[in-house]
């Protein structure tokens, strides 16, 4: 799949270009990027969460996030895995190692680290849990890092490089993600 820039969704759709805020066009129902398949249909879910087969080398009950690829998969019996978009660390952001789960928690609130505040004076504090907040509906702690696996309040970067280090997931995803795996979850991360 590719994103489609907002001059070909306009002819695609037979529409006048209509200027976008960002360089992709968004459906305004789902605030997803259209995205075209190989099969040349445009849809509003840039990654969709899928069963696939899994030739890997690691073993069920893994996580593997692959961040050039912009998916996560958590590795399932039988060669078979599931296969989540994500967003991923930005330039100078991305990272990779091995973590586990270290807890786990529904719409968790957010306080940004004092690095992020640092480079984002103008952020709250602190912020309840709930849908305006960046964290989403579930969380997946790191270790001892900042580092979280976690929803989004901006499905429109999932499948992009644009955080600052966390695996963001749609909430439908992460919340799927979150029913299927347990505190200590092996989390590998690669670049």
């Amino acid at each position: 799949m590719r994103l489609l820039k907002t001059m070909s969704v306009a002819v695609l759709l037979g529409l006048a270009a209509i200027p976008a805020a960002s360089a992709y066009e968004i459906d305004p129902v789902t605030r997803l990027p259209l995205v075209m398949a190989d099969d040349g249909r445009i849809r509003a879910t840039p990654i969709p969460r899928e069963e696939v087969e899994y030739k890997g080398k690691f073993g069920p009950g893994t996580i593997v996030v692959d961040t050039n690829e912009k998916r996560l998969y958590l590795v399932l019996p039988n060669g078979r895995a599931m296969k989540y978009g994500v967003g991923v660390g930005r330039p100078g952001f991305s990272w990779a190692g091995t973590k586990a789960i270290t807890r786990k928690a529904e719409w968790p609130s957010w306080t940004p680290p004092a690095q992020m505040l640092r480079r984002r004076p103008d952020l709250p504090r602190f912020m309840p849990g709930g849908e305006g907040n960046p964290m989403g509906a579930r969380a997946l702690y790191l270790g001892s890092s900042l580092y979280r696996i976690h929803g989004s309040n901006e499905p429109e970067t999932i499948g992009q490089a644009v955080s600052s280090g966390c695996i963001r997931m749609l909430n439908e995803d992460v919340i799927d993600l979150y029913e299927r795996v347990k505190v200590g979850t092996r989390v590998v991360v690669m670049r």
